[in-house]
């Protein structure tokens, strides 16, 4: 399982939002290029990173960052925020992203969602954003009446990456995943899942080892706060499930 940390990108700064709210940040660093290294040499394989002012915008805002960030490390990075056209999910390709988030255009749009992973088969990955199951749009700031896993199961057949699914009330509180949810997304899904909101322990990680379908867990606060080692999360990630007897 991928162990995936998160740089949030704010005003060309790395930051965390306790539930996407824009009014309860933490800035972590001033440099997310230099970050992006260090978790790179501390042994990442991956990492994630959104354009915060582009997913409130509604258009791409960091991209420069973006770019910057790909060039200085030798990872894949993967990359969302505002990806809201098929030429804003180019332009995230040709910063030199390895796969393209994409949300409110997918969810509000088949025929988008359709045609950027057509353009780019299994290198675009859903992100499902809910929040009592109901996905949210607009930067978290819009809720649609779709539900998550109704979203799932309708994308079966599209040449997605993966499915990336966050509990927003979960999401920088440091309580833990919404292992129910994902459970649920795991059975709807035929796509990968990548887990993301509350993770706070490395039990956690163990726990999200043994959910079959889940390939990835993207870490924000905890590795920030120091809750969580990159190092042991990495460990534990890849340690053998042992059959049950």
């Amino acid at each position: 399982m991928l162990v995936i940390p998160a740089i949030d990108v704010r005003r060309g700064k790395a930051v965390r939002l306790t539930q996407g709210d824009p009014t309860r940040e933490t800035v972590y660093r001033d440099d997310p290029v230099a970050l992006a290294r260090e978790w790179e040499a501390r042994g990442a394989s991956r990492l994630h990173i959104v354009d915060l002012d582009g997913a409130f915008a509604g258009g791409p805002e960091q991209h420069a960052v973006i770019q910057a960030v790909t060039r200085a490390v030798q990872i894949p990075v993967q990359a969302g925020g505002g990806l809201r056209t098929a030429d804003a999910v180019k332009a995230a390709f040709d910063a030199g992203v390895a796969m393209a988030v994409v949300g409110t255009s997918a969810i509000l749009d088949s025929a988008f969602l359709d045609r950027v992973c057509t353009a780019y088969p299994r290198r675009v990955i859903l992100a499902l954003d809910a929040r009592g199951g109901r996905v949210a749009v607009k930067g978290w700031r819009e809720f649609s009446d779709r539900l998550a896993e109704e979203v799932a199961e309708e994308v079966a057949s599209v040449e997605l990456g993966a499915i990336l699914y966050t509990d927003i009330l979960k999401d920088g509180t440091l309580e833990g995943p919404n292992f129910e949810g994902l459970e649920a997304m795991t059975r709807k899904s035929r796509h990968p899942v990548i887990a993301s909101g509350g993770i706070s322990s490395l039990d956690d990680i163990r726990r999200l080892r043994t959910l079959k379908g889940v390939a990835g867990v993207i870490i924000g606060k905890a590795l920030y706060s120091g809750t969580i080692a990159l190092e042991a999360a990495l460990a534990v990630a890849a340690e053998e499930t042992l059959p049950r007897c």
